[in-house]
């Protein structure tokens, strides 16, 4: 039985029974889950196994790697600049970063970049992992790259490119690589235990990741096994030419070893943040209202910010998105507490958001992985603040 840590608020017992099992009957390992509600925090657990290896006990100040929770971070650094008039979001990338006119992508806003309509997904060369970590070389590459769809007219969930290319603009416009801007103006104010681009001194508090297979791989069955609304999504997986496996090839190899010093050392603002559930929240909580006196957007910005920009089908992950300038919007099959919430999933189900109406602010972290799906602990969780707050 794995001991449940940490404390909730009158009302929200059911996210600490939840949280309980997501341990017992749905295989989390290690993982940890935050609330705040009108600025102050209401749930506040942890528990489980940081390290399987080593035995290591998941505590308060675990650290774990949230995958594409990280873009929520990097898309509210963009939204800080353009508050403060010095970011346009509907000037061309160009007029920040020159070398992005390059075939054919002189027109292309900012906008587009940050709600994955810009068409560029993929490279037409994958780099190798030193260059995409090295940074220059990639964003170099990016700007060379011809876009693969007609920019504006379609939507493709932009997995790994997105945070060079936001992050890029972030730094021309900054002068701060996006992990320093972060760290100065979103973490140090919030006191939030959050990183893009991991200090080697905290690399001991990082839990690692333990990857499972499904229970079910459809993609080693029979193409007729497969059910009906989830054959196109399949085929493209099984095609390695797809628009859903190339968004995530753009380095050769394509795997990361997202455990390693390296990656975890560089900036990679799609992927590799590397915080706590509290940090998630507290962020998001600021984002909503003021956090010990700190609001990181005005109400008017962040109307902006949330407004939807893309929806429907997802050229590359092949089912229904929705996006603003940046944060995933609610879709039915993304776990949030209302119409009016904002912000990202990671891999495997890491997740942070705000829900404005709700006064809601949301973190959840954990070391378990299940390639290919999303087996609903996060969401068990979420339907649980719902119980609270009703």
């Amino acid at each position: 039985m794995t001991t449940i840590n940490g404390e909730v608020a009158p009302g929200f017992e059911p996210v600490r029974e939840a949280f309980a099992a997501n341990f017992t009957q749905h295989g989390d390992i290690g993982a940890a889950v935050c609330v705040y509600r009108h600025g102050r925090p209401v749930v506040d657990l942890w528990g489980g196994v940081a390290d399987v290896d080593t035995g290591r006990p998941w505590t308060r100040d675990t650290l774990q790697l949230v995958y594409s929770a990280t873009k929520g971070a990097t898309a509210t650094a963009a939204h800080m600049l353009a508050e403060r008039g010095m970011l346009d979001l509907d000037a061309p990338v160009a007029k920040y970063w020159p070398e992005f006119a390059a075939n054919g992508k002189a027109g292309i806003p900012v906008r587009w970049l940050l709600s994955h309509q810009a068409g560029l997904i993929a490279l037409d060369e994958p780099l190798s992992l030193a260059e995409a970590l090295a940074w220059e070389p990639m964003t170099a590459a990016l700007a060379a790259q011809r876009p693969l769809w007609n920019p504006g007219t379609a939507h493709g969930y932009h997995g790994r490119t997105w945070g060079w290319l936001v992050g890029e603009v972030i730094r021309r416009v900054s002068g701060r690589s996006p992990g320093r801007f972060f760290a100065d103006e979103i973490a140090r104010p919030l006191g939030l235990d959050f990183f893009i681009g991991l200090p080697a001194s905290e690399r001991g508090r990082v839990s690692r990741m333990v990857y499972r297979s499904p229970a079910v791989d459809l993609t080693t069955v029979p193409a007729e096994a497969v059910p009906e609304e989830l054959r196109e999504q399949v085929a493209a997986w099984r095609d390695p030419n797809s628009f859903s496996n190339r968004a995530f090839a753009v380095t050769d190899p394509a795997a990361i070893d997202f455990d390693s010093p390296e990656v975890q050392a560089a900036e990679l603002p799609s992927s590799n943040g590397i915080g706590t559930a509290q940090a998630l929240a507290r962020m998001y909580a600021a984002l909503i209202g003021e956090v010990d006196g700190v609001r990181l957007l005005t109400p008017e910005t962040l109307s902006s910010a949330t407004a939807e920009q893309a929806s429907g089908k997802d050229q590359v992950m092949v089912i229904p998105s929705r996006f603003s300038t940046g944060y995933m919007l609610p879709t039915e099959g993304n776990p949030m507490t209302g119409p009016n919430a904002f912000g990202h999933t990671g891999r495997g189900g890491s997740l942070g958001f705000a829900d404005p109406a709700q006064g809601i602010a949301f973190g959840y972290v954990m070391n378990r992985i299940v390639s290919g799906s999303d087996d609903g602990r996060a969401a068990a969780l979420v339907e649980a603040v719902r119980t609270g707050v009703a």
